[in-house]
This record gives structure tokens, C-alpha cells and sequence, in this order.
């Protein structure tokens, strides 16, 4: 059995913010995590280093459902966001020691491949909505086959999803967080004009998606819905803030728009009335912020039971860490439906040399054992901390809304 001998978190900053954590075994065999959580980043660094790396050392690196039980029901004040990335963190790398281990990419240990491939779908957005479609455009020549809009609602300063660099979005933006508006009325009235325009350039063979972000009441959230029926959405994302799961009945009761919820949820728990009673379509958690590859795993075995498929999270506060892991773990589950897919920049790609591939609006894990990603230490070294936060969101009237 390879026994942990040693962990340590590195953090690093390649124009944005990462935490990995490494695990290493008396076998010369290491593994990696990513523990990064968007504008928290340190909060995790520190839970890893106080509270979680000292209970590893001497522990058998093989028995991960036992140690992930071990740091779940030994932390009395359980789930939370912190908490669940560094378990997330911890269950990643372990998952990529035994893959090694073995000598098999990790989506053999989990059953082995159910598709060819993992559909992933990109970002689309712009200031105007003609420019937002041209973005489209140009992922589809690029070979996606679905695409995120987005585009600035007239008016609204700092809209979500609408960024400078159209190919490497981060909303972290500043030390302390910026202030953005929002206003209801004409973004309701914006976006069915986007995707009215869409369909016209695009045509209806592009899966077209939306990201609401949280912003709406569940009433709102079920006119828009019905608003875009015409245009025939993959899905609709985050129409509502989630800590309510009974919201979504209501939103359920007015559209047929398939509905998408998830990545800032932590547990099963977060979504299980969303997936028992099939409120949403999409069940988005994250394998860094759900606790890992062994509680993502649980998320989608009761998600298949509902025919709810899965839509992972997977912007830039995922590091090639997770993403590698999201990929292993898309390939080998029977309900997959889509990856979000946020190219890095080649500074990150540098510092996080990786195995998976896109090709044709596909992505692939690679076949190197483990998760086939690691982390270069001196390279990341030459790229240190710096603090970003994400930003929030005020109403026309100065009161404060989700962001």
C-alpha cells in the first residue's frame, strides 16, 4: 500500500489565482488536487494546512472512500464551501495516485469510457448583441457545437458574462470587490432579442445556452423561460439563487425551457429535492466545490435515477487540475450532457502541463495514467498571489442583489 508521507498546497497566480495541493507517498508516487475557490483561494489554503494535511500523514493513499468519510464526518461544522474544496482537493489527488498505481488514466478505474468523447461548450459574449452572435460564429467555426450567449443589456453597468478578453474570462477582478448594477426589465427584454438573432445567423444546428447568473425571482425566471421556448435552449442556467430548491416548482409550472442549476452547490443536499422531484434538467456541481470525484459520483448516481444529466461547471476558477478530473469522470458516467469548457491561458497551461485534448467540439482526458495533468513548482513559483475578488451587484435603487 503507498503510504502518505508528506502534502503541501501551492498557490500560484498565472493571471489568475490557483491553489493545488500534492500528496506524496512512500511508493515515489504523487498526486494533485486543485483547491481553488474563486476569491476565497487562501480561505482552503489555510483549512488544507491546519486542519487537514496533518490528519493525512501515515494513512494508507488507497483507502479514499475511508478518508474522505474521515474528513466529512470528523469535521462537526460539515459542507460549506471551504470545507468541501479541500476535501475536493484531497479526494482529486488520491484518485490520481491510485490511477497511477495502476497505470491507467483514472476514467479506467471508474468503469471506463461510456462515449468517445465529452461535448463541452464555450463563451460567447459582447457589448452589443450583432456582437455577440459573431462570437458565436466564430466558436462554431472552431468546431463547437454548443455555445454559451451572453450579451450587455442596454443601460446596466458591468453586466455579467460580458468581458474585455473574449477568450480568457475572469471576473475577479480587483482586491476589493467592484460594483456592478442590474435591472430586471430590460435584461427581460434583451435577452429573447439575442437569441432571436442567433437562431436567425446560427440556424438550429448549435446548442445555444444561457447563464441568468441568479438574478431572477422564479416568476421572472418562468416568463423568460417562456419568453425563449421559441428558440429552443440547451438550457437555462441559474435562473434563480438555489438556497431555495422549492423555487424551481414554481418556474417548473410555467416553461418547458430546460433548466440548469448547480455550481455553487457543495453536497448532495444541496440538490436533492431539485433532482428527486425533476425541477431541473441539469445538475451542475463541480468536482472542486462538491466534495470531489467520490461525491460528484454519488450527485450523478441519484441524478440518473431522475434522468437528470449532468453539466459540470468549468470556467477559469477550475484549474487543468479539475477540469482533468471532470473530464475523467464525464467519460465514464452513463448521464453525462455537457462540460463547460473555458480555455486557460498559456501561462496556466505552462504551469499545469496536461493530457486532455479538444478536437471537433470534443474534449478527451488523454490516455497518461492518472489524471494525466500535473503542476510545474518552479515555474509556478515565478507567479505569486495576488488578491482578486469577485464582484457584486447592486439595483438601480442602491440595494444590494446576487451577483
Amino acid at each position: 500500500m503507498p503510504v502518505i508521507t508528506a502534502a503541501r498546497t501551492i498557490v500560484t497566480c498565472p493571471g489568475r489565482n490557483f491553489v493545488t495541493l500534492k500528496i506524496e507517498t512512500d511508493a515515489g508516487i504523487s498526486g494533485v488536487g486543485d483547491a481553488t475557490l474563486n476569491g476565497r483561494e487562501l480561505a482552503v489554503d489555510a483549512y488544507l494546512a491546519e486542519h487537514v494535511i496533518p490528519c493525512l500523514i501515515g494513512r494508507d493513499a488507497h483507502r479514499i472512500e475511508d478518508i474522505w468519510q474521515y474528513l466529512y464526518r470528523g469535521a462537526y461544522w460539515r459542507r460549506g464551501p471551504v470545507t468541501m474544496t479541500a476535501i475536493a482537493a484531497v479526494d482529486m489527488a488520491l484518485w490520481d495516485i491510485k490511477a497511477k498505481v495502476a497505470g491507467l488514466p483514472l476514467y479506467q478505474l471508474l468503469g471506463g469510457a461510456c462515449r468517445e468523447g465529452v461535448m463541452v461548450y464555450g463563451h460567447a459574449n459582447g457589448e452589443t448583441v450583432d456582437e455577440t452572435v459573431a462570437q458565436a460564429a466564430d466558436y462554431v467555426a472552431r468546431g463547437y457545437k454548443a455555445v454559451r450567449l451572453q450579451t450587455a443589456v442596454p443601460g446596466v453597468k458591468g453586466t455579467y458574462g460580458v468581458s474585455k478578453d473574449k477568450m480568457f474570462y475572469e471576473p475577479a477582478d480587483a482586491a476589493l470587490p467592484t460594483e456592478t448594477q442590474w435591472a430586471t426589465e430590460p435584461y427581460l427584454r434583451t435577452a429573447p432579442q439575442l437569441f432571436d438573432a442567433a437562431r436567425e445567423a446560427l440556424g438550429w444546428d448549435v446548442h445555444l445556452l444561457h447563464d441568468v447568473h441568479h438574478r431572477l425571482t422564479p416568476i421572472e425566471a418562468g416568463r423568460l423561460g417562456k419568453d425563449l421556448e421559441p428558440y429552443r435552449l440547451f438550457w437555462m442556467e441559474d435562473a434563480v439563487a438555489a438556497e431555495n430548491q422549492a423555487g424551481f416548482r414554481l418556474i417548473r409550472q410555467h416553461t418547458t425551457t430546460p433548466l440548469a442549476v448547480g455550481e455553487v452547490f457543495n453536497s448532495i443536499w444541496d440538490c436533492k429535492t431539485l433532482i428527486e422531484e425533476q425541477l431541473i434538467d441539469y445538475i451542475r456541481a463541480t468536482v472542486v466545490h462538491a466534495g470531489g470525484i467520490t461525491h460528484l459520483r454519488r450527485i450523478a448516481a441519484l441524478a440518473d435515477l431522475y434522468k437528470v444529466r449532468t453539466g459540470c461547471h468549468g470556467a477559469t476558477d477550475l484549474s487543468p487540475v479539475a477540469m482533468a478530473a471532470a473530464l475523467h469522470f464525464d467519460l465514464s458516467i452513463p448521464n453525462f450532457g455537457i462540460q463547460e469548457y473555458m480555455r486557460h491561458t498559456p501561462e496556466t497551461d505552462a504551469v499545469f502541463p496536461h493530457a486532455y485534448s479538444f478536437a471537433d467540439g470534443m474534449m478527451h482526458p488523454g490516455e497518461a495514467p492518472g489524471l494525466g495533468v500535473d503542476i510545474d513548482e518552479d515555474l509556478a513559483a515565478q507567479h505569486p498571489y495576488s488578491p482578486a475578488c469577485l464582484p457584486v451587484a447592486r439595483l438601480p435603487d442602491g440595494s444590494m442583489t446576487d451577483w
